[in-house]
This record gives structure tokens, C-alpha cells and sequence, in this order.
């Protein structure tokens, strides 16, 4: 049976901080809409106190964790022990996204070294903590992080990525809005 927090404790940080990858999960209101869970990697989680957690998003596919968010900011982290002892950690909560056109986007990025480039910085408030046996969790051995994900980032001027952000996350498979290019938006205040 799960137990449940209302915050972190020192026990569940420590957990968090051996592990090198989380899974993001979240979901428009709509009933027809779809549920979004995504694998999340490298060092780019941060604890930020009991009650908060951040990570770099760096981008992908699609822009779902960023449009469920600006619709209702319901999130979930879980967190699952492949090595040591079996464990499964949920951190529930509402999240908000800071993109990389925010005027506040340079200083939240400040706080990942290593990361000069994100699509956006993912905050979330804790409402309830919850872990569970993870008995269910097969045992895994780490090798090392893939390279294309920067890769991708890093092929590209500064200028080229943040049109191909603008291109290819302007909305999610539902059709709510991602990521709106500033010449849009100057278009969108006449209508």
C-alpha cells in the first residue's frame, strides 16, 4: 500500500537524486483528449525545496507537458528504482512552464549547469507525495546518457532552433496551443 506525503522528505530527495530518469505525465480536460506520459533524462531535474520541483525541458516531438499545463497545470512525476531496493515515487501537483521566449526564461535556465538551451523550464508545486513497492519494477543497469537529444539542439544557430520550436510544437495532438511565434502573436492582437 502507498504512503502518502504532503511534502518531500530527506529520504525521498535522496531517492530522487540517484535516479536517471523520471517520467512526466499529464492531460488535457477534455475526456477525448489525450493522455501524455514522457521519459525524461540527463541531469536536468532540480529540487528546489520540499514543495517544489524544476527540470529543463529540452524539447522533442511533440509540446503536450507545455499545452496540458497552460490548460489546467495538473502534473505527475514517478520516479522508479531499477537498481537497489524496490521503490516507486509519485510527486503530484499543479506545474506551470516557463519557454524560452519568457523574458524570465535565462534566469531559470541559469540554474542547470550544462544546459545552454531548453524549450522550457518546468516548475511544479507538490501536493502529494506518494510512494509504493515498485515490486513490479524489472532491475536495469545504466550505461549512459543518448547524445542525439542534444545533438539536435546543438545542430542548429540559436535563431534556426527557435524557428523549428515555433514550427513543430505550435500546438498539441488535441489541438491546444504550445508554443506561439512572436510575429504570430503581433498578427493574433488585431483580430
Amino acid at each position: 500500500m502507498a504512503k502518502v506525503y504532503e511534502r518531500l522528505t530527506e529520504k525521498h530527495i535522496e531517492f530522487i537524486k540517484k535516479q536517471k530518469m523520471f517520467f512526466v505525465a499529464t492531460a488535457p480536460l477534455s475526456a477525448d483528449g489525450s493522455v501524455n506520459v514522457s521519459p525524461k533524462g540527463y541531469d536536468s531535474l532540480r529540487i528546489v525545496d520540499d514543495t517544489h520541483v524544476e527540470w529543463v525541458d529540452l524539447g522533442g516531438s511533440g509540446i503536450e507537458t507545455v499545452a496540458h499545463l497552460r490548460e489546467n497545470a495538473r502534473i505527475t512525476l514517478m520516479f522508479c528504482a531499477v537498481e537497489g531496493a524496490a521503490n516507486i515515487l509519485r510527486l503530484y501537483g499543479k506545474g506551470s512552464a516557463i519557454t524560452f521566449d519568457d523574458p524570465n526564461f535565462s534566469e531559470a535556465l541559469s540554474r542547470f549547469d550544462g544546459f545552454d538551451r531548453g524549450r522550457a523550464i518546468i516548475r511544479i508545486e507538490i501536493e502529494r507525495v506518494s510512494d509504493s513497492c515498485g515490486w513490479g519494477v524489472p532491475f536495469y543497469e545504466y550505461k549512459g546518457e543518448r547524445d542525439q537529444l542534444r545533438r539536435s539542439i546543438e545542430h542548429r544557430t540559436e535563431d534556426e532552433w527557435k524557428k523549428h520550436r515555433y514550427n513543430s510544437n505550435a500546438a498539441s495532438v488535441d489541438g491546444l496551443l504550445g508554443l506561439l511565434n512572436p510575429t504570430d502573436q503581433a498578427g493574433l492582437s488585431k483580430i
